[in-house]
């Protein structure tokens, strides 16, 4: 897509009490759409398009539409549709009309809409808003040479070119009508005017201004008899009566163009509010997939299998991230509360999201925010609620125990996690004896006579009555103070040999919860697998 030096006026921004014009005795419906292309998986900066439609619908009590356009078939991948409604149905993102959910505007694919569309090119072309072009690709090629070689820096088919080519406005009515009977491919474009200042009236933005003469006569429809992305969308957006398009920045140098469209069609346009861009966690640029890579964090909602390459692409939901997690993540990039409150409920954003309280500026991603996110909601949970979710992990490890015994070591251990996959990390040791332990620790506290003196804890242990945690702190403490001993060395040493390493919740507690007949198990096993 071109872009184009736009030129704006800021006038005062409309309230939100007022953003939906009056019809009868009450006021208009607020219809808004999410309409993403089945091209590939969906980017976050899509999901957060489809949040706030979703967001902006539910607050004014309006309806949210899922359209999916696929009119360029050329760019359709398998797979690609089913991944886009799953990723909104883990997100909580619900749409009241769309695919798989029947409405009075159905059907919502626009590759079932095509025959509505010819009838609107036909009008823009009778009327004289569009026209006929028969230019072959070679010709194109050798017109944007022709203007590179005058030093026209950015080359389009326009007001001052399109009298050098071959269309309907070059040629006389009756070879026209010749070329079209005899199956010439062909395409409709739309006429430009010469001399015209197009205003676009954006929410967030302000009133946008842009001269004709730097748009091009944009394909309307395609010689293979599907409408091209600007016509399609215009069409159902009128036709499904969208009262806002709230869409992404990358949108804004097509906006002129659609009001000009909504113009010649002679329809009320919509709203518009172009969204700012999802930006590089260093903000240099639109935030991609590759950034994900370079970095170590995913860009789609779900794992993405690209169908053709086989290439596997992260997904915030296999990496371990809780939907309400994300979704609040994602709202507070671009959208500002206006206080100081970070964490919000679905509910909540609903009542509090305006559109005024966007900002133009792109938003900074940061996965450590998104980290920061997850660890708040996870530790917000309630020990049976993440006691699910560790279970689950268990069985993909082949490893089960008791509902019981397993929100037991939630209580102790899901304050440290930070992911899903982290409840497992900071607790498989409950479930498991370690087979190997950590070099570094062994190497810096195991000594000679450290068998020895894990022989002497174990024999306290057989002694010891009580085997609660708190007891059991007591015990070993007094052991370590009358056999005059470093607390570090023999703490250290002992959670060497329960869990492998020097990590997990306090001692006692592991070995309160492993048990008696475990925690020897382990002291008795280590000194034989370390020496």
């Amino acid at each position: 897509m071109n872009s184009i030096n736009l030129s704006l006026v800021v006038k005062p921004k409309v309230p939100n009490a007022y953003l939906c014009r009056t019809k009868k005795h009450g006021m208009k419906e607020v219809r808004v759409r999410f309409a993403p292309s089945p091209t590939g998986p969906l980017h976050i900066g899509g999901v957060r398009t489809a949040l706030y439609n979703y967001l902006f619908a539910r607050k004014y009590n309006g309806k949210f539409l899922l359209r999916i356009e696929d009119t360029d078939q050329t760019r359709y991948v398998p797979g690609a549709e089913d991944y886009i409604i799953e990723s909104l149905k883990w997100c909580g993102i619900t749409y009241d009309e769309g695919v798989g959910i029947d409405g009075p505007h159905a059907p919502y694919r626009q590759s079932e809409r095509k025959e509505l569309y010819r009838q609107y090119a036909d009008q823009l072309v009778k009327e004289g808003h569009a026209y006929y072009a028969f230019d072959t690709p070679e010709a194109l090629e050798e017109m944007r040479e022709r203007l590179k070689a005058r030093g026209v820096a950015t080359p389009q088919y326009d007001a001052f070119t399109r009298l050098e080519m071959t269309n309907s406005l070059t040629l006389g009515e009756a070879e026209c009508t010749s070329r079209i009977v005899s199956g010439e491919p062909y395409v409709i474009r739309i006429l430009i005017p010469e001399n015209e200042e197009i205003l676009v009236n954006d929410l967030i933005r302000g009133e946008v201004s842009v001269h004709s003469s730097r748009l091009d006569d944009k394909v309307l429809f395609k010689s293979d008899g599907m409408p091209t992305y600007h016509l399609a969308n215009i069409v159902d957006d009128h036709l499904m009566e969208i009262s806002h398009v709230i869409r992404g920045e990358e949108w804004l140098p097509s906006a002129p163009l659609h009001v000009l469209l909504y113009k010649y069609l002679g329809w009320e346009p919509p709203q518009f509010a172009h969204l700012p861009l999802l930006l590089k966690p260093d903000g240099n640029g639109k935030l991609s997939k590759r950034d994900g890579d370079r970095l170590g964090f995913p860009v789609f909602p779900l794992r993405w299998t690209d169908p053709v390459s086989g290439e596997v692409s992260s997904g915030y939901r296999e990496s371990g991230y809780l939907p309400q997690a994300f979704i609040n993540m994602l709202a507070l990039l671009g959208w500002n509360p206006g206080t100081e409150q970070e964490v919000f409920s679905m509910d909540e954003l609903v009542e509090l999201f305006s559109i005024e309280r966007v900002g133009k500026s792109g938003s900074k991603f940061d996965p450590e925010k998104a980290k920061w996110f997850n660890h708040h909601y996870l530790s917000m949970l309630d020990i049976a609620s993440v006691a699910v979710l560790l279970g689950d992990l268990l069985k993909e490890k082949g490893l089960s125990a008791t509902e019981e015994y397993i929100q037991q070591v939630v209580a102790l251990t899901k304050e440290r996690a930070v992911l899903i996959p982290d409840l497992y990390e900071q607790s498989w040791f409950f479930f498991k004896e370690p087979d190997s332990y950590d070099d570094k620790v062994v190497q810096k506290f195991w000594k000679p006579e450290t068998p020895a003196l894990l022989g002497k804890i174990a024999d306290l242990l057989k002694q010891t009555v009580d085997f609660s945690a708190e007891s059991l702190e007591t015990t070993i403490k007094s052991f370590i103070h009358d056999n005059g001993l470093g607390m570090g060395q023999v703490m250290n040493t002992l959670r060497l040999v329960l869990v492998g390493g020097s990590f997990g919740p306090g001692v006692a507690a592991i070995i309160a919860l492993l048990g008696r007949e475990e925690t020897l198990k382990r002291i008795s096993r280590a000194p034989e697998v370390i020496q």
